[in-house]
Order: C-alpha cells, then structure tokens, then sequence
C-alpha cells in the first residue's frame, strides 16, 4: 500500500479503495485498486454471481481524487478532508468482478475558492467501467460545513 494515500485520505481498511498511486502531477491521477475476491461485500452482493456494487467503483474515483486534491493544496487528513458535495452524468459500462484491477484515473477540470471540480473513470483490463463528473469541497476535520 502506497504510504501517501494514507497520508492524505482519512479512509482505512476495509473502506479504503486505493492501493497504489501510478501517477499524480497537479491536475491529473492515476491510481490501481486490486480486488480480492474474498472481499466482504462479495458475500452479500449477488451471491453465486459476485460482481462489486458499482457505487464502490464510484467510491474508488472519488478517493483517487481526494489524493489528488490534497496532493496539490498540500492538506492531509490532519487539516482538511475533501468531501464530495456533487456527481453528474454517472455511466455504468463494464462489470468490475473479484480478481480485476481497476485502474482510475481523475483530472480537476476547474476550482473555486475550496471547491473542486473533476471528472474521474475506472477501467479494467483498458475498458471502461464507470465515468463520472464530481465535485468536492474541503471542511476542517471535526467540522462538516464547507469553508
């Protein structure tokens, strides 16, 4: 495990879906999540058919891009924690299954004052699995207002 995701992110096991970052500049991430098949939520998720909830996929995005942000304001999860405040135009492509490797990749399209504004996407084996646009905003640890 990539010590900086956890220096950035507030988000452990089993809710960390992050395993190494590929690259990271100041406006674009890349980053791996390798999925075991003995992960808990394959236990309750079509049993006999075990297919990772695609609002984890999502999840997944949006930690890769909270790496990013705290990457460039140079925050950690002593300061302030990027929280999402928005997800649009969410498209579901590719069936993430136990044994993939998703590959996400996020770029910050713009940013106002704290807010953050991304379009992120997870690939397996280099097809498309899910797409969105999000946006975060970053509130003080302990606080959950936006700045």
């Amino acid at each position: 495990m990539d010590t900086v995701i956890k220096y950035y992110i507030p988000h452990r096991e089993p809710f960390l879906f992050v395993d190494e970052v590929a690259d990271i500049t100041d406006t674009h991430i890349r980053a791996k999540k390798y999925i075991s098949g003995d992960a808990d939520f394959f236990k309750g998720h079509y049993p006999g058919f075990p297919l990772m909830p695609g609002v984890l996929v999502c999840e997944a995005i949006l930690q890769t891009g909270a790496v990013l942000i705290a990457h460039i304001t140079k925050e950690n999860i002593k300061d302030d924690v990027p929280v999402v405040t928005r997800m649009n135009n969410i498209k579901f492509k590719k069936m993430v299954l136990p044994g993939d490797t998703i590959e996400m990749s996020v770029e910050i399209i713009d940013n106002r004052s704290n807010v953050y504004y991304l379009k992120g996407a997870a690939k397996v084996d280099n097809k498309l699995a899910v797409s969105l646009d999000f946006a975060c905003g970053l509130v003080k640890k302990g606080v959950m207002e936006l700045k």
